[in-house]
């Protein structure tokens, strides 16, 4: 019959970490540990009954009249067991002398250690203490042990999210450097664009300021000479074209005010594509947005290329307004390279190029429904934003390139402006980006975002 367990031994108890989710700070007191404390005094037999009755326990804490001494892992206890003449010695002493036979280095640590910390003084270990349980104090006189497989795999979590921490932060960086560069390439004709309006607020402001004066100085003159003859007032009219000056004043006004307008509408344009997202998305205007980039790449166009807006009744769309702006920039500047390189190459090669065509952008927005892949829920709806050029369209290689650089493995080796967007539609807004493409008729890239 087994004979029953040491009273004077306390059960193993096996605490369950913290429920919450691991980070950079996080530290030894959200990992599942084990305590398992023995006085030295009890018989080494004793302990190896509770290592056969518990499997997962790793090792045992030894005390001395209550004190904490050292540890004995099961793995040393097992190797001294298979040593000549183990079981017999181990039958018969007690764990002291065992201990003193098995000691070997422990690595002591408090529970307020970050879990990097102590996984890098763990692997700083001999090679033979790799595999040792780290004994972890809890409070004064309580101490606990923690598996380093534990450790190890809280170790490599915590990795991840910081591999993704900073993958975001590239990502971001990365967002902003492109957007940058869009800008680059684009200030110098917003500059002219912005120096227009400008313009021509202050060379009318010019002429609103003489006008006023001659009205003023012929105001002054009918003041004086009000009773008298009124020859003098006729020739200061004629002399200052009075009739021209009534009639030409209302269209000098609405000059300024179309002027400044316009210059209002660029400022806002460029302050929309800078513009810095938050943390969560915000409802947003689509059309405002599209109207803007398109007011940006004016510059670029000059008119060679004509843009043709159809917009659908959309409401409000929940989405990050800057990073989205980025992608309406990039798919934009994508279309309106093609169709300005066309026109270059048709300038060298014109016999070789379609003229009949003006190149031509055509921005369609609309809201569509797609099935489920639930067949029991209704149609899913999505906002749908097409921007298709009539430009010399693209090879299928190109495409299945483009389509590549979309996954993970390419953009980790080269980000482009096209993988960003997708990157930003499906990940920031779980969205997708279709690309259609047929040569000598044009490219289209549908941005689909979900309506919720």
């Amino acid at each position: 019959m087994p004979q029953e367990f040491n009273s004077q031994i306390c059960a193993p108890f096996f605490s369950v970490g913290s429920d919450r989710d691991l980070g950079l700070g996080s530290t030894l007191q959200e990992l599942s540990m084990c305590r398992f404390q023995v006085e030295i005094s009890s018989t080494a037999k004793e302990v190896v009954r509770f290592f056969e009755k518990y499997p997962l326990l790793p090792g045992a804490i030894l005390l001395e009249e209550g004190k904490f001494i050292g540890m004995l892992s099961r793995k040393h206890l097992l190797e001294f067991l298979i040593r000549p003449y183990g079981p017999e010695l181990l039958s018969r002493e007690l764990l002291g002398v065992i201990y003193s036979y098995a000691r070997t280095t422990i690595l002591l640590l408090p529970d307020t250690v970050p879990i990097l910390t102590a996984m890098q003084l763990s692997l700083r270990r001999s090679p033979e203490l790799l595999a040792e349980p780290i004994v972890v104090q809890t409070a004064p006189d309580t101490y606990r042990l923690l598996e380093v497989q534990e450790l190890n795999i809280a170790s490599w979590q915590i990795r991840g999210i910081e591999a993704q921490v900073r993958y975001e932060r590239s990502q971001a960086k990365m967002i902003q450097n492109d957007k940058m560069a869009n800008l680059g390439r684009l200030v110098d004709g917003v500059v002219h664009e912005i120096l227009d309006p400008v313009g021509f607020i202050w060379g009318n402001l010019t002429y609103v300021s003489k006008y006023s004066q001659d009205l003023l100085k012929l105001i002054g003159v009918y003041e004086e000479i009000l009773s008298e003859d009124s020859q003098k007032v006729r020739q200061i009219k004629e002399d200052i074209e009075f009739d021209f000056i009534e009639q030409d004043l209302s269209q000098t006004l609405t000059s300024i005010r179309h002027g400044a307008e316009r210059l209002k509408k660029l400022v806002a344009s460029l302050q929309n594509f800078c513009y810095i997202d938050e943390v969560y998305s915000k409802p947003a205007d689509l059309h405002a947005c599209i109207d803007s980039i398109v007011l940006l790449i004016n510059s670029r166009i000059k008119g060679e290329i004509e843009i043709s807006k159809s917009y659908g009744h959309l409401p409000p769309i929940c989405c990050f307004m800057g990073q989205l702006n980025q992608v309406l920039m990039n798919i934009f500047s994508q279309a309106v390279d093609a169709l300005l390189n066309e026109s270059v190459r048709h300038k060298f090669q014109p016999e070789s190029i379609n003229t009949t065509r003006k190149p031509r952008i055509e921005v369609t927005t609309e809201i569509i429904s797609q099935p489920s892949i639930n067949l029991n829920a209704p149609d899913s709806r999505w906002v749908s934003i097409r921007i298709a050029d009539n430009g010399p369209g693209m090879s299928q290689e190109l495409q299945q390139q483009i389509i590549e650089s979309f996954s993970v493995q390419k953009r980790a080796d080269k980000e482009t402006s096209l993988a960003v967007s997708y990157q930003i539609i499906t990940a920031r807004h779980g969205g997708k980006l279709n690309l259609r493409s047929e040569l000598g008729v044009g490219t289209e890239f549908e941005i689909l975002l979900p309506l919720v």
